[in-house]
Parts: structure tokens; C-alpha cells; sequence
């Protein structure tokens, strides 16, 4: 996993030096803060407007896919902040695979939940239709 974070840090690198070579070739003077105020500004508010038209359709259709999205992003900085944490303070291994493992035991949990939503769901559907017919045959 390390290896993975430096070949990403690399990347970051690389795109941070393109930048700064554009703007000034653009004639822009910027600071190194200035330009992540620009940077991860633009990219936060295209990702908020991006979500924010995923995020209504999602809510006509069902708020637990919304509810879904926003644990699996908050799960995958935790996973990966406690892999780093491994890695900085030398307890445990850091290791993509044991992030890859922790996703997967709340992705079978969250379709266990699934299975059994849907359970309750038909059986209250089953239910209510037997009950409905069972009323109109008196």
C-alpha cells in the first residue's frame, strides 16, 4: 500500500508542476497556497455539482442508495487514514488488501441489510394483499 500512496503522491506531483508551469506560461504569478485555493476549489464545487444531480434522482428513486453512497465515502477515508495511521506509527501492517477486506465485510453487510429490508418489504406486501382479499370475500 505503500507503494500505491507514493505512486499516487507522484502523480499529485507531477499534475501540481503542470499547473504552476500553465499559469505562469498564462502570465499568473500564484502562490503555492493560492493555487490549492483555486484548485481544490474548482474540483470541490465540480464534485458538489456532480453529486448534487446524482443525489436528487437518487432521491425520487430511494434515499438509502443516498444513504449508501455517503457511508462507503466516509468508510474509505476511515479505512484508508487507519491504514496510513499503520504505516506512521509502525503498528500493524499497512496493507491495500486489509482496506480492500474491511470494504468488503460493509459491502456484504450492507446486501445482508438489503435481503432483509426486501424480506419485509414482500412479506408486508403479502400480507396486506391476503388481508385485502380475505376482507372483500366477506
Amino acid at each position: 500500500m505503500g507503494e500505491i500512496i507514493k505512486f499516487i503522491a507522484a502523480i499529485v506531483n507531477e499534475l501540481h508542476d503542470i499547473v504552476i508551469t500553465i499559469m505562469y506560461g498564462l502570465g499568473f504569478n500564484v502562490t503555492d497556497k493560492q493555487l490549492h485555493f483555486w484548485v481544490i476549489g474548482l474540483l470541490g464545487m465540480g464534485g458538489f455539482i456532480v453529486v448534487q444531480l446524482l443525489f436528487r434522482v437518487l432521491a425520487k428513486w430511494s434515499i438509502t442508495a443516498i444513504s449508501f453512497i455517503y457511508s462507503i465515502t466516509v468508510l474509505l477515508v476511515v479505512v484508508f487514514a487507519i491504514e496510513i495511521q499503520q504505516k506512521i506509527t509502525g503498528r500493524g501492517n499497512m496493507e491495500f488488501a486489509d482496506a480492500v477486506i474491511g470494504i468488503q465485510g460493509f459491502i456484504v453487510l450492507f446486501l445482508v441489510y438489503l435481503i432483509i429490508r426486501l424480506l419485509l418489504v414482500w412479506s408486508k406486501k403479502l400480507t396486506n394483499s391476503f388481508t385485502n382479499k380475505h376482507n372483500h370475500t366477506k
